[in-house]
Order: structure tokens, then C-alpha cells, then sequence
């Protein structure tokens, strides 16, 4: 037994990797190794000769498994410092860079247009996205006939049976915003009104939801010259260069009279430039306030008018940054902000105060 112990324990010592450790193991103590073997002899033996060697060869078992448990250890630490010593790390040097986050472009330009009409001393107003049917539609004069009405226009929220509370939408405009406002403070009033809206529409320049922003001023002698001036303005500041605008008659159930706005643009290579060349591209809708709306929202149209627009902000987010489709705002892979040199703002958001 003692010939077995220093056999193995002198193989165990000498064994330069694990799998010459393994075939060791296998042969001291493995089911039919040597250990294993003398084991079996012990049911040959007396009682008084298996009390004696049972022991002594438990302990032999129990040393030899210590021992392949310790170089195999060792051998570990050996090959990992032996790694160590072939590879090398230079912490002095830099770290990789990590991308920054970028702002959606939707958020980038509701921020920006909000900054250039509070230059102008347009408040923001909030209002909720689910709206009930008179502030959606009834308080803008649309009549109950009109389509926008209609199921396949608009989205109305389910109601159960016996449930007989006005209808609730979708809102499908920020306009019930302005009535909400004007009723609240009445006038004189000039406010934005920025946030989602729902249509039942899709495709590459529709989306069920989108973002809209429109703008209201109420006072005593406002004109669709003044409104002529504010939209100029606005579209120079938000273009970053002088952009003239054609006014077309049009009409809408809560302005009298209404005008479609076109800006000044040039069509090359697949791209609309705003501010340049002879061609005219349709921007958004305005007019001025319908005597009804104003009086639906308790404000006298004898005392009172002014004027109001509405434009949608992914569309003029797509052609500030030349983006050509507005599905690619919602379900595409985000990585395409990179594609448009999208980064955070360069000036504090309208929570901090803007700088202009």
C-alpha cells in the first residue's frame, strides 16, 4: 500500500498538463484502477484483516484524490500565468468611444418650432389626446355630415353597451386645444398647440399618428396680414434663410377666409430645397377664426377675431433634414438618425429657457 502511495503521489507530482492528470487518476482510482482493485480484495479477507486494511486504503483513495484535486489547481494557475506573461493590457490607453444619444427628430423640431413662436409670444397649451366629439369637432363648425366624421377618418374609442356619454375620439387635430384655451382664458390670446394626433391614414406621407402644431391669436384688430408676417418669419427663422409664401384660397369649417400657405422651394436631384427656385410646395392651412368657433368658446366674434394655422411637424422635420419618408419617424431601426447628422440641441430646451 505504501508502494501504491508513493507511485502515485510521485506521477501526480511529476504531470505537466491535465489530461496526462486524467490518465493518472484513472489508473489509481479510476473502477478499475489499481486502488479500485485492491478494494475488491478486501471480501477475501477476514473481518479482522478487512478491519485493518479498509481503513489504509479509504485514507490512500482520499489522499490521492487530494492530490489530483491540488495539481489540478496548480496546473490552472500555471497556464493562466503563463497567459498573463504572453498577453499585456496598456491601461493607459484611452477607452473606446461610446456614440451619443440623439434627440428623436420629431422632439428636435417641436422644440425648435416652440422656441421660434414663443420669440413671437406664443404661450404653449396642452390639451388631452382623447377628446370628446363636440371639442374635436361640433366647436369647430364641422358639421355632423362632414367626413372627417366618419369611421374610416377618424378613430372612436369603443364604448359598452348602454353607455350614453357623447362620443370620444382620437383627437384628429390640436385644434380643440385652442378651444379649450380660449374658453379658459378668453381674449386677447396667442398660444401654440403642439402634440399627437390620429387619422386613419398610412402610407409615405400619412401615418396614424402624428405630430401637429398649431397657433391661435385672438385680439381686437389682427388681420391675415399679420398672419402672412408670422408665418414668414417663422419659416425664415426655422429654415435659416428668407422664404417667401403664396396664400391660396381654400376652405376649412373653422376659418373664414381660408388659405392653403405655400413656401418657395426648388425640386433637384430628387431633394426640395425650401427658399430657392421658381416651383411652390404646400406647407400648411390657415385662415382666419370663424365667428362660430369664437363663439362656441365664449369669446365675442363683435369685439374679437384673429387667426389660426396648422401644420404638421414630421413634415417639416422631413424637409428641413431631407428625410423622404414619414413612416421611417415610427417604425424603422433608429440608426438612421445618424444618417441625418442628428445630435442633441445646441441650446436649452423651452424646460430650461432658450437662448436665441
Amino acid at each position: 500500500m505504501d508502494d501504491l502511495k508513493t507511485k502515485y503521489l510521485g506521477l501526480i507530482n511529476a504531470a505537466g498538463d491535465e489530461a496526462t492528470l486524467e490518465d493518472i487518476r484513472l489508473q489509481a482510482v479510476g473502477k478499475k484502477g489499481e486502488v479500485a482493485l485492491a478494494m475488491r480484495e478486501l471480501g477475501k479477507m477476514t473481518p479482522e484483516e478487512r478491519q485493518e486494511q479498509g481503513p489504509k486504503l479509504n485514507a490512500l483513495k482520499d489522499e490521492i484524490n487530494s492530490a489530483l484535486t491540488a495539481k489540478k489547481v496548480a496546473l490552472g494557475d500555471a497556464a493562466l500565468n503563463e497567459r498573463l506573461a504572453a498577453e499585456w493590457l496598456d491601461v493607459t490607453l484611452p477607452s473606446r468611444g461610446r456614440r451619443m444619444g440623439t434627440i428623436h427628430p420629431v422632439s428636435q423640431v417641436t422644440e425648435e418650432v416652440s422656441a421660434i413662436f414663443a420669440d413671437m409670444g406664443f404661450a404653449v397649451a396642452e390639451g388631452p389626446q382623447i377628446e370628446d366629439d363636440w371639442h374635436n369637432f361640433d366647436a369647430l363648425n364641422i358639421p355632423p355630415h362632414h367626413p372627417a366624421r366618419q369611421e374610416h377618418d377618424t378613430f372612436y374609442m369603443h364604448r359598452a353597451e348602454g353607455d350614453n356619454r357623447p362620443p370620444h375620439v382620437l383627437r384628429t387635430h390640436t385644434s380643440p386645444v385652442q378651444i379649450r384655451s380660449m374658453m379658459a382664458q378668453g381674449a386677447p390670446i396667442r398660444v401654440i398647440a403642439p402634440g399627437r394626433v390620429y387619422r386613419s391614414d398610412y402610407d409615405q406621407t400619412h401615418t396614424p399618428m402624428f405630430h401637429q402644431i398649431e397657433g391661435l391669436a385672438i385680439d381686437k384688430d389682427i388681420s391675415m396680414a399679420n398672419l402672412k408676417w408670422v408665418l414668414e418669419e417663422f419659416f425664415t427663422a426655422f429654415f435659416g434663410t428668407e422664404v417667401k409664401t403664396r396664400f391660396r384660397a381654400s376652405h376649412f369649417p373653422f376659418t373664414e377666409p381660408s388659405a392653403e400657405v405655400d413656401v418657395q422651394c426648388s425640386f433637384e436631384g430628387g431633394t426640395v430645397k425650401v427658399g430657392e427656385g421658381n416651383d411652390w410646395l404646400e406647407v400648411l392651412g390657415s385662415g382666419m377664426v370663424h365667428p362660430k368657433v369664437l363663439e362656441y368658446a365664449g369669446v365675442n366674434p363683435a369685439d374679437w377675431q384673429g387667426f389660426a394655422f396648422g401644420m404638421g411637424i414630421d413634415r417639416i422635420a422631413m424637409l428641413k433634414y431631407g428625410i423622404p419618408d414619414l413612416r421611417a419617424f415610427f417604425d424603422s431601426d433608429l440608426r438612421w438618425l445618424r444618417h441625418y447628422g442628428f445630435a442633441a440641441l445646441d441650446v436649452p430646451t423651452m424646460r430650461g429657457g432658450v437662448n436665441r
